[in-house]
Protein backbone atom coordinates (compact mmCIF):
# COMPACT_ATOMS: atom_id res chain seq x y z
CA UNK A 1 0.00 0.00 0.00
CA UNK A 2 1.53 3.16 -1.37
CA UNK A 3 2.35 5.80 1.34
CA UNK A 4 0.80 9.44 1.03
CA UNK A 5 2.95 11.96 -0.05
CA UNK A 6 2.67 15.19 1.49
CA UNK A 7 4.18 18.74 0.44
CA UNK A 8 5.45 21.41 2.33
CA UNK A 9 3.26 23.98 3.79
CA UNK A 10 5.53 26.46 2.00
CA UNK A 11 5.91 25.22 -0.93
CA UNK A 12 2.30 25.02 -0.83
CA UNK A 13 1.97 28.95 0.00
CA UNK A 14 4.21 29.31 -3.03
CA UNK A 15 2.08 27.88 -5.58
CA UNK A 16 -1.33 29.77 -4.44
CA UNK A 17 0.66 33.08 -4.82
CA UNK A 18 2.06 32.65 -8.05
CA UNK A 19 -1.40 30.78 -9.76
CA UNK A 20 -3.73 34.06 -7.84
CA UNK A 21 -1.68 36.70 -9.44
CA UNK A 22 -2.01 37.79 -12.98
CA UNK A 23 0.93 37.79 -15.74
CA UNK A 24 2.47 41.25 -15.45
CA UNK A 25 2.48 43.40 -18.95
CA UNK A 26 4.42 46.38 -19.59
CA UNK A 27 1.28 48.29 -20.50
CA UNK A 28 -0.26 50.86 -18.43
CA UNK A 29 -3.81 52.03 -18.40
CA UNK A 30 -5.21 55.71 -18.60
CA UNK A 31 -7.06 56.34 -15.40
CA UNK A 32 -10.70 57.19 -16.45
CA UNK A 33 -10.38 60.64 -14.98
CA UNK A 34 -7.68 61.78 -17.24
CA UNK A 35 -9.28 60.28 -20.10
CA UNK A 36 -12.27 63.13 -19.07
CA UNK A 37 -10.73 65.97 -17.61
CA UNK A 38 -8.59 65.79 -21.83
CA UNK A 39 -12.17 65.58 -23.58
CA UNK A 40 -12.84 68.42 -21.41
CA UNK A 41 -9.72 70.49 -22.05
CA UNK A 42 -10.31 69.76 -25.80
CA UNK A 43 -13.64 71.08 -25.86
CA UNK A 44 -12.74 74.31 -23.91
CA UNK A 45 -10.23 74.98 -26.34
CA UNK A 46 -12.63 74.63 -29.22
CA UNK A 47 -14.96 77.25 -27.80
CA UNK A 48 -12.30 79.91 -27.12
CA UNK A 49 -10.91 79.25 -30.11
CA UNK A 50 -14.50 79.79 -32.06
CA UNK A 51 -15.13 82.94 -29.65
CA UNK A 52 -11.70 84.27 -30.67
CA UNK A 53 -12.07 84.19 -34.37
CA UNK A 54 -15.58 85.13 -34.24
CA UNK A 55 -14.42 88.18 -32.23
CA UNK A 56 -11.58 88.91 -34.82
CA UNK A 57 -13.99 88.80 -37.55
CA UNK A 58 -16.29 91.37 -35.68
CA UNK A 59 -13.58 93.63 -35.31
CA UNK A 60 -13.21 93.11 -39.02
CA UNK A 61 -16.59 94.38 -39.89
CA UNK A 62 -16.25 97.15 -37.22
CA UNK A 63 -13.18 98.24 -39.09
CA UNK A 64 -14.88 98.44 -42.69
CA UNK A 65 -18.10 100.19 -41.59
CA UNK A 66 -15.52 102.79 -39.55
CA UNK A 67 -13.28 103.11 -42.85
CA UNK A 68 -16.50 103.74 -44.95
CA UNK A 69 -17.70 106.89 -42.05
CA UNK A 70 -14.48 107.97 -42.44
CA UNK A 71 -13.55 108.28 -46.08
CA UNK A 72 -17.36 108.92 -47.07
CA UNK A 73 -17.93 112.56 -48.98
CA UNK A 74 -14.10 112.52 -50.04
CA UNK A 75 -15.12 111.59 -53.69
CA UNK A 76 -17.75 113.60 -55.69
CA UNK A 77 -17.64 110.68 -58.55
CA UNK A 78 -17.96 108.17 -56.61
CA UNK A 79 -21.82 107.23 -56.26
CA UNK A 80 -21.34 105.67 -52.89
CA UNK A 81 -18.81 108.19 -50.85
CA UNK A 82 -21.03 110.49 -51.85
CA UNK A 83 -23.81 110.03 -50.67
CA UNK A 84 -22.23 109.27 -47.61
CA UNK A 85 -22.44 112.18 -45.06
CA UNK A 86 -23.11 114.00 -41.84
CA UNK A 87 -25.69 116.77 -42.64
CA UNK A 88 -26.98 118.03 -45.83
CA UNK A 89 -27.91 121.66 -46.10
CA UNK A 90 -29.86 123.35 -48.98
CA UNK A 91 -29.80 126.66 -49.66
CA UNK A 92 -31.51 126.77 -52.92
CA UNK A 93 -34.19 129.60 -51.48
CA UNK A 94 -31.97 130.95 -48.55
CA UNK A 95 -33.94 134.05 -48.68
CA UNK A 96 -37.87 133.53 -47.13
CA UNK A 97 -39.90 134.56 -49.37
CA UNK A 98 -41.48 137.02 -47.16
CA UNK A 99 -38.17 139.16 -48.15
CA UNK A 100 -39.24 141.63 -51.11
CA UNK A 101 -37.85 139.85 -53.76
CA UNK A 102 -36.42 137.02 -52.57
CA UNK A 103 -36.83 134.73 -56.42
CA UNK A 104 -34.38 137.57 -57.40
CA UNK A 105 -31.81 137.69 -54.52
CA UNK A 106 -31.84 133.85 -54.24
CA UNK A 107 -31.16 133.54 -58.42
CA UNK A 108 -28.32 136.72 -58.29
CA UNK A 109 -27.22 134.63 -55.18
CA UNK A 110 -26.68 131.89 -57.21
CA UNK A 111 -25.34 133.42 -60.06
CA UNK A 112 -22.38 134.77 -57.69
CA UNK A 113 -21.15 131.61 -56.45
CA UNK A 114 -23.75 130.16 -53.80
CA UNK A 115 -24.53 126.14 -54.71
CA UNK A 116 -28.08 125.04 -53.70
CA UNK A 117 -27.31 122.25 -50.90
CA UNK A 118 -23.45 121.67 -48.70
CA UNK A 119 -23.05 118.42 -47.58
CA UNK A 120 -20.26 117.51 -44.39
CA UNK A 121 -17.99 114.88 -43.97
CA UNK A 122 -15.57 114.26 -41.21
CA UNK A 123 -12.82 115.50 -43.52
CA UNK A 124 -14.57 118.02 -45.72
CA UNK A 125 -17.79 119.51 -47.67
CA UNK A 126 -19.06 119.22 -51.51
CA UNK A 127 -21.20 121.57 -53.16
CA UNK A 128 -23.62 121.16 -55.67
CA UNK A 129 -26.63 122.24 -57.40
CA UNK A 130 -29.59 119.71 -58.10
CA UNK A 131 -28.75 116.99 -57.37
CA UNK A 132 -24.96 116.61 -58.76
CA UNK A 133 -21.91 117.27 -56.50
CA UNK A 134 -19.53 119.68 -58.38
CA UNK A 135 -16.83 120.07 -56.11
CA UNK A 136 -15.74 119.09 -53.38
CA UNK A 137 -13.36 120.77 -50.92
CA UNK A 138 -9.53 119.45 -50.13
CA UNK A 139 -9.80 117.27 -46.87
CA UNK A 140 -8.16 118.51 -43.86
CA UNK A 141 -7.17 117.38 -40.27
CA UNK A 142 -9.62 118.54 -37.50
CA UNK A 143 -11.94 119.97 -40.20
CA UNK A 144 -15.51 121.46 -39.13
CA UNK A 145 -17.97 123.23 -41.81
CA UNK A 146 -18.95 127.13 -41.03
CA UNK A 147 -21.70 128.00 -43.08
CA UNK A 148 -21.21 131.65 -42.02
CA UNK A 149 -17.91 132.05 -44.12
CA UNK A 150 -20.17 130.84 -47.47
CA UNK A 151 -22.82 133.17 -46.95
CA UNK A 152 -20.19 136.04 -46.09
CA UNK A 153 -18.74 135.30 -49.20
CA UNK A 154 -21.59 135.58 -51.17
CA UNK A 155 -22.55 139.00 -49.46
CA UNK A 156 -19.03 140.70 -50.51
CA UNK A 157 -20.49 140.20 -53.85
CA UNK A 158 -24.00 141.01 -53.77
CA UNK A 159 -25.09 143.00 -50.63
CA UNK A 160 -27.73 139.84 -49.31
CA UNK A 161 -27.94 141.11 -46.17
CA UNK A 162 -28.56 137.79 -44.70
CA UNK A 163 -27.61 138.06 -40.96
CA UNK A 164 -27.94 134.41 -38.61
CA UNK A 165 -29.80 134.22 -35.87
CA UNK A 166 -28.00 133.61 -32.32
CA UNK A 167 -28.97 130.60 -31.77
CA UNK A 168 -27.33 128.79 -35.08
CA UNK A 169 -24.57 131.01 -33.96
CA UNK A 170 -24.21 129.15 -30.90
CA UNK A 171 -24.57 125.90 -32.48
CA UNK A 172 -21.84 126.34 -34.33
CA UNK A 173 -19.64 127.14 -31.45
CA UNK A 174 -20.83 123.35 -30.24
CA UNK A 175 -20.36 122.28 -34.04
CA UNK A 176 -16.42 123.56 -33.49
CA UNK A 177 -15.83 121.72 -30.52
CA UNK A 178 -17.78 118.37 -30.66
CA UNK A 179 -16.43 118.24 -34.62
CA UNK A 180 -12.82 118.04 -33.10
CA UNK A 181 -13.45 115.22 -31.04
CA UNK A 182 -15.80 113.76 -33.23
CA UNK A 183 -12.64 113.51 -35.43
CA UNK A 184 -9.63 111.97 -33.07
CA UNK A 185 -12.25 109.86 -31.90
CA UNK A 186 -13.00 108.07 -35.13
CA UNK A 187 -9.28 107.71 -35.99
CA UNK A 188 -8.60 106.45 -32.58
CA UNK A 189 -11.17 104.19 -32.85
CA UNK A 190 -10.43 102.70 -36.31
CA UNK A 191 -6.23 103.04 -35.40
CA UNK A 192 -7.35 100.27 -32.10
CA UNK A 193 -9.34 98.31 -34.24
CA UNK A 194 -6.21 97.16 -36.68
CA UNK A 195 -4.72 95.41 -33.63
CA UNK A 196 -7.94 94.44 -32.26
CA UNK A 197 -7.94 91.87 -35.26
CA UNK A 198 -4.95 90.83 -35.18
CA UNK A 199 -3.91 90.17 -31.37
CA UNK A 200 -7.63 88.52 -30.54
CA UNK A 201 -6.84 85.17 -31.69
CA UNK A 202 -3.63 85.11 -29.35
CA UNK A 203 -6.40 84.94 -26.40
CA UNK A 204 -6.31 80.81 -27.32
CA UNK A 205 -2.33 80.25 -26.48
CA UNK A 206 -1.74 81.87 -23.52
CA UNK A 207 -3.78 83.64 -20.85
CA UNK A 208 -0.88 86.16 -20.29
CA UNK A 209 -2.92 88.01 -23.37
CA UNK A 210 -6.28 88.07 -21.73
CA UNK A 211 -5.99 90.88 -19.83
CA UNK A 212 -4.23 93.28 -22.54
CA UNK A 213 -6.88 92.63 -25.33
CA UNK A 214 -9.93 93.28 -22.56
CA UNK A 215 -8.53 96.75 -22.07
CA UNK A 216 -7.61 97.03 -26.32
CA UNK A 217 -11.14 95.98 -27.02
CA UNK A 218 -12.35 98.29 -24.25
CA UNK A 219 -11.13 101.42 -25.48
CA UNK A 220 -12.19 100.71 -28.94
CA UNK A 221 -15.42 100.16 -28.24
CA UNK A 222 -15.48 103.49 -25.82
CA UNK A 223 -13.69 105.93 -28.62
CA UNK A 224 -15.89 104.34 -31.21
CA UNK A 225 -19.13 104.73 -29.21
CA UNK A 226 -18.34 108.28 -28.06
CA UNK A 227 -17.55 109.25 -31.77
CA UNK A 228 -20.50 107.94 -32.75
CA UNK A 229 -22.70 109.45 -29.99
CA UNK A 230 -20.97 113.03 -30.15
CA UNK A 231 -21.63 112.88 -34.21
CA UNK A 232 -25.29 112.17 -33.80
CA UNK A 233 -25.81 114.59 -30.95
CA UNK A 234 -24.61 117.44 -32.43
CA UNK A 235 -25.56 117.95 -35.87
CA UNK A 236 -29.42 116.73 -34.54
CA UNK A 237 -28.71 119.92 -32.51
CA UNK A 238 -27.46 121.68 -35.42
CA UNK A 239 -30.26 120.88 -37.44
CA UNK A 240 -32.79 121.80 -34.85
CA UNK A 241 -31.24 125.52 -34.61
CA UNK A 242 -31.14 126.09 -38.54
CA UNK A 243 -35.17 124.55 -38.70
CA UNK A 244 -36.08 127.19 -35.12
CA UNK A 245 -34.57 129.93 -37.81
CA UNK A 246 -37.01 129.53 -41.00
CA UNK A 247 -38.37 133.09 -40.66
CA UNK A 248 -34.77 134.57 -41.08
CA UNK A 249 -33.32 132.50 -43.33
CA UNK A 250 -34.50 129.83 -45.43
CA UNK A 251 -32.22 126.66 -44.56
CA UNK A 252 -32.89 123.00 -44.79
CA UNK A 253 -31.00 120.70 -42.79
CA UNK A 254 -31.32 116.42 -43.35
CA UNK A 255 -28.88 114.32 -41.70
CA UNK A 256 -27.27 112.04 -43.34
CA UNK A 257 -28.58 108.94 -42.38
CA UNK A 258 -26.26 106.36 -43.91
CA UNK A 259 -23.14 107.56 -42.43
CA UNK A 260 -24.92 107.30 -38.95
CA UNK A 261 -25.72 104.19 -39.56
CA UNK A 262 -22.73 102.96 -40.60
CA UNK A 263 -20.96 104.28 -37.31
CA UNK A 264 -24.14 102.78 -35.28
CA UNK A 265 -22.79 99.21 -36.83
CA UNK A 266 -19.27 99.74 -36.06
CA UNK A 267 -19.91 100.30 -32.42
CA UNK A 268 -22.33 97.53 -32.28
CA UNK A 269 -19.64 94.92 -33.80
CA UNK A 270 -17.19 96.07 -30.52
CA UNK A 271 -19.77 95.89 -28.33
Amino acid sequence: MPLPSFIPLSRRKDGDSSQASPPRTDNTTTPPYALSTSKFLSKATRIRRFFAYLSSFLFLISLIFLILVEIGNVNARHPVLSSIYFIKLDLSNIIPRSVPNSILINSIARTLGLHDFYQVGLWNFCEGYGNEITKCSKPRRMYWFNPIDIILMVERLYPLAVALPSNITDALTLVRIASHWMFGLFLTGACLTVPSILFTPLSIYTRWASLPLTILTFLTALTTTAAAIIASAMFIIFKKAIHSATDTVNIQAEIGVKILENAAVARAREM
